[in-house]
């Protein structure tokens, strides 16, 4: 979200294409590229526009789009979110009934959060990084270190959000770890913000489970020259679906 302010007329976004997409639409007259255009998130292939619609139809209710979705869906969406921002969003919704998606763990958070229904599109549509964290390894890390502070991400499975001390987004992550006055936190996420944190902070930071996200992993330092030197891997969204996705995220803005 913050590719919105940014003051540059090349935006280089190291991350997997959804990103990327969103950066170009929040940026009509910049130029995005990404370092790999194999940085492919599976969780947003996971729901498309045209389930959406059928959910929508089915339901009645109003659709929320985690911004980890392709532009198309974007489009179909009546508002976005983020992980950090979803219980706000949902909880702004003139409706007790609510469509969430891609992911039904981000979904479950946010019922949770609001006491709204909120029902996930697809069912069972994960994050496979997050997905990969089960109770038994929070159980395993509270017997290993007792003495540590356990905080998990939303897009993990209900039982692990019950048993960790805390449930937010990275940012929220982040700003707990210097917050607060635990010495020694374990962390279930991305390995990445595991490594960022580890050189931010005088900390003792652990991984709940090594788990890494391979689409992530594409872009590496080869890629960010090549697409920097030859400005190439250019992010393109057709204008009409763009116009409608930007609605769809200027509208999160104005909830929020």
């Amino acid at each position: 979200m913050a590719a919105k302010d940014v003051d540059a007329d090349i935006i280089l976004f190291c991350g997997v294409d959804f990103m990327a997409e969103t950066a170009a639409i929040l940026n009509p007259d910049k130029k995005v590229l990404i370092p790999s255009t194999e940085a492919i998130c599976p969780m947003a292939m996971q729901i498309d526009a045209e389930m959406v619609k059928k959910a929508k139809e089915k339901y009645n209710a109003p659709f929320v789009a985690y911004v980890n979705t392709h532009a198309e869906t974007k489009a179909v969406a009546d508002v976005c979110c983020t992980s950090a921002n979803v219980a706000k969003v949902v909880e702004n919704l003139d409706a007790e009934r609510v469509l969430l998606g891609p992911d039904a763990n981000l979904a479950w958070y946010a019922a949770e959060k609001t006491g709204k229904e909120v029902i996930a599109v697809p069912q069972y549509g994960n994050c496979c990084v997050h997905q990969s964290f089960t109770a038994k390894d929070v159980l395993t890390a509270r017997e290993k270190h007792p003495d540590a502070t356990i905080i998990v991400h939303p897009e993990c499975r209900p039982e692990v959000q019950k048993l960790a001390d805390f449930v937010g987004s990275t940012s929220q992550m982040v700003r707990f770890v210097e917050q607060s006055d635990a010495e020694k936190v374990i962390i279930g996420t991305e390995i990445g913000l595991i490594e960022r944190l580890r050189q931010q902070s005088d900390k003792t930071i652990l991984p709940l489970k090594e788990s890494v996200c391979r689409a992530m992993k594409r872009n590496t330092m080869d890629g960010v020259v090549k697409a920097l030197v030859e400005e190439r891997n250019v992010v393109r969204v057709d204008e009409k679906i763009a116009e409608k996705a930007r609605r769809a995220i200027e509208r999160m803005f104005e909830l929020c």
